[in-house]
């Protein structure tokens, strides 16, 4: 399948055929022309090609942009009808809307068309900035393997009798905590073990990182402590000598989301780490700890037990250099451009990469200092390091080039080490997914190992895959399937996973929840994240559920609520309860368009907003194309229409014709969720008037279907085919980061009826997307183009 490529080569490759495009584009409407136009063509060159182009494409004076969306026939023919011609409106009605509709529709404004007329291309990408951290920690981390992955949840804690963790003689007692929240007063952990005066606590195990960001550890505790994450040498807490009647302990650190890091949590209780040999002689001093965590974005809270594990994973190379952000304006990271400021991103991570490598070469090379065969054993790193991040075998001219190179021109071998890992992280075949592989090969094995590294990973192939790749076990379909269904158990691929579907209830930042706080004094930021954890404990549920049925995001009646939620919302629950599933009434509520977070999210300071939620409905759900509002609008603030319902308020601003093309989906969408309030509560009235939640919704078909409420609302989209086609679509994008048109004309279909019949089971479209994307062909003569294009850049 063709790849577009933006690298120099490839725009001189494309400069050179614009010409002939470019004639045959301007004979096209006189080719036309020499034939007798259509009905409704003619009525098209008559009214509209003076505004919309001989062809769609637009005119920069009227409308620049191409006439097409994913409007039905029926749907276009009254939108014509209502509007156009703009200078006539309503000179166009009837037949003749109908006619110029169906014209305008099979000729360049349907999904068919424009995939007709424009073919999708898979394109060559660079890594994205997530894509380029998780391999560059994977890189260092199958270097020094994996640690130890067997695990539990919670904390490994030690207890020792005395004041110091390291004498195991003293060690009288091991278990596992679920967490580190204690208050031990004036006792002891065990008394008949461990005298109250004096003891330590030692807890190993990992810490999940859910998002990528900056995290803040807290420590609260009125003894000495010690905190180390990910780096096991340097402490980010040390408060094991203090002074003063400093209780609380922080240090920040930036971790990439999707995975475990080392944790090691030390506590003394005695004089703040000083022998007192007279402690004893006094009443045992008070004594407790809590060990708390502030994610991005996020309020402080005791690390929970769900993102805390036993294992004990090995360090991790988390990058410090900043990059500049990935496109996203189609939804997901595009990456087939190169700034100035990505290079230099990438020239600077290098270099933190190389002074890391050369720092830690006793641990990944295995080389001492004063070893006889130190430069021997740096050299067959080097040649493992180029493998791991070629993401294939070196060739000889590749070892020359990569390796002996660097080593002959010095004589220092940890500068050779400096400048190989330099040589390699600026190379394309390190930057790039899919250049390394030879001409006369299709589908290069190490190809496939890379597309589905990075579809479930956006990272790196792992050991096991490559091994399969150099055996020549990707080449059958139930190969490829056997290599996804083991690596999406991988908590990389979980939480991409998960980051999708957040992404898909377009809550993947967190957002600021502020209410009116006459209106709703309750409702603060703990609630607010209460409510975020609450999706995702959802999410979780449901991914790691036997059927991992979509239609559960529509209809559940459920929700995860706490004692403080609980009792926000009218929940009977003790107020210190922790998180658990509570089935609410089915007529209030339907699965996640129902779930308080996303109604906050989606609403006014004081009041709701159907139009938010509307275009969600619309966008994310339904998946239609909706345009820019031809000019902004202030809301009508609801103290300035005291006596209008919300849904009245909406109704009248966006009546104008120029709204309504696109409110009259939007609001009627909306206007279903009008039981729940500002907040998400339930409400049966507003303003002393009943609400009123009906709606409808008119299919790409043609027909309208009428709702009382999102209990109706959500039965028609979970078993929508509009619904499910939109869900492949933006599951696909995500995850494979390339137009699922450029795949085929059949794949997009193909996926759809699977999805239906395996019961709408995500992880089961995760993986036929993947293996989708892995296997599609890429023609050689263009991987090869690529690959020189590529090179000719990062010369430059």
């Amino acid at each position: 399948m063709p790849q577009r490529f933006t690298t120099p080569a490839g725009l001189f490759a494309r400069w050179r055929v614009i010409p002939t495009l470019i004639c045959a584009t301007l004979l096209l409407p006189r080719l036309v022309q020499a034939e007798d136009p259509s009905p409704g063509e003619a009525i098209y060159r008559a009214k509209c090609a003076s505004c919309h182009g001989a062809a769609g494409e637009g005119t920069l004076k009227s409308y620049p942009n191409p006439l097409v969306g994913e409007r039905s026939i029926g749907e276009l023919t009254d939108y014509i009808s209502k509007t156009m011609p703009e200078d006539k409106p309503g000179t166009c009605v009837g037949d003749e809307a109908k006619l110029v509709s169906e014209y305008i529709y099979g000729a360049f404004y349907s999904p068919t068309a424009q995939a007709r007329n424009k073919p999708a291309r898979i394109e060559l990408s660079r890594l994205t900035v997530r894509q380029y951290r998780n391999t560059v920690a994977d890189l260092v981390s199958q270097l020094r393997g994996p640690g130890q992955v067997e695990n539990q949840p919670g904390l490994t804690g030690r207890y020792f009798k005395s004041r110091e963790v390291r004498n195991n003689n003293d060690r009288v007692l091991e278990r596992v905590d679920p967490v580190v929240a204690f208050n031990f007063e004036d006792k002891s952990p065990d008394e008949e073990k461990i005298d109250a005066h004096e003891f330590s606590i030692k807890w190993n195990g990992a810490v999940f990182a859910p998002d990528t960001g900056e995290y803040e550890f807290i420590i609260r505790t009125n003894h000495s402590t010690r905190l180390w994450i990910n780096d096991q040498r340097r402490p980010l807490v040390d408060a094991y000598v203090k002074s003063g009647k400093d209780n609380e302990h922080r240090g920040s650190i930036f971790l990439l989301g999707g995975r475990t890091y080392a944790l090691r949590l030390e506590f003394s209780k005695a004089k703040q780490g000083v022998n007192d040999k007279k402690a004893k002689e006094r009443p045992p001093e008070p004594a407790s700890i809590s060990l708390e965590w502030k994610r991005p974005q996020r309020v402080e809270e005791v690390i929970p037990n769900r993102y805390l594990t036993t294992a004990h994973p090995t360090e991790s190379l988390v990058l410090k250099t900043p990059f500049p952000p990935d496109d996203r304006s189609l939804g997901w990271e595009k990456a087939t451009t190169i700034s100035k400021e990505w290079d230099q991103a990438t020239t600077d991570a290098a270099i933190e990469v190389a002074d890391y490598v050369v720092g830690h070469l006793g641990d990944l090379a295995g080389a001492r200092r004063g070893d006889d065969d130190r430069p021997a054993k740096l050299k067959a790193f080097c040649r493992h390091w180029a493998e791991i991040a070629f993401r294939r075998p070196l060739t000889e001219d590749l070892q020359k080039a990569y390796v002996d190179g660097p080593f002959d021109k010095v004589n220092d071998p940890e500068l050779a080490v400096s400048r190989v890992v330099l040589l390699v992280l600026k190379s394309p075949r390190f930057l790039y997914r899919e250049i390394g592989s030879p001409a006369e090969s299709k589908n290069d094995p190490f190809d496939v190992a890379s597309r589905l590294s990075y579809g479930l990973w956006d990272s790196m192939p792992d050991a096991p895959l490559l091994q399969a790749a150099a055996k020549g076990e990707l080449a059958t379909r139930e190969q490829v399937v056997a290599q996804v269904q083991r690596m999406s158990k991988d908590l990389k691929a979980q939480a991409k996973l998960r980051e999708f579907l957040m992404r898909w209830l377009k809550i993947e930042r967190v957002p600021d929840l502020s209410k009116d706080a006459a209106q709703y004094p309750a409702f603060d930021a703990a609630i607010a994240h209460d409510l975020r954890s609450s999706v995702e404990i959802a999410l979780d549920e449901l991914l790691t559920s036997d059927g991992a049925d979509f239609r559960q995001l529509l209809l559940s009646d459920s929700v995860y609520l706490n004692g403080r939620l609980a009792k926000f919302y009218g929940i009977d629950l003790p107020i210190d309860a922790g998180f658990q599933k509570v089935s609410l009434d089915s007529n209030e509520r339907a699965g996640m368009m129902s779930h308080p977070y996303l109604l906050s999210d989606f609403a006014y300071s004081a009041s709701s907003s159907p139009i938010h939620r509307g275009i969600f409905i619309a966008r994310s759900v339904l998946g239609r194309t909706l345009r820019p509002p031809p000019e902004a609008v202030t809301p009508i603030p609801p103290h300035l229409a005291p006596d209008l319902t919300t849904r009245d308020r909406v109704s009248q601003q966006t009546k104008g014709e120029a709204c309504q093309s696109c409110h009259s989906m939007i609001n009627p969408l909306g206007f279903t969720l009008e039981h729940f309030d500002a907040v998400g509560r339930f409400r049966k009235d507003e303003n002393g008037k009943p609400v009123d939640s009906t709606g409808s919704y008119r299919t790409r078909q043609g027909d309208t279907v009428q709702f009382d409420g999102v209990r109706d609302l959500a039965k028609f989209l979970a078993e929508s085919q509009e619904t499910h086609s939109a869900f492949v679509d933006h599951l696909f994008h995500a995850m494979v980061k390339q137009p699922i048109r450029a795949y085929g004309p059949q794949t997009k279909e193909s996926l759809q009826k699977s999805f239906v019949s395996q019961n709408f089971n995500i992880r089961e479209l995760l993986v036929e997307s993947i293996t989708a994307s892995a296997l599609t062909t890429v023609d050689a003569n263009i991987q090869t183009a690529a690959k020189n294009d590529a090179g000719a850049t990062a010369e430059k």
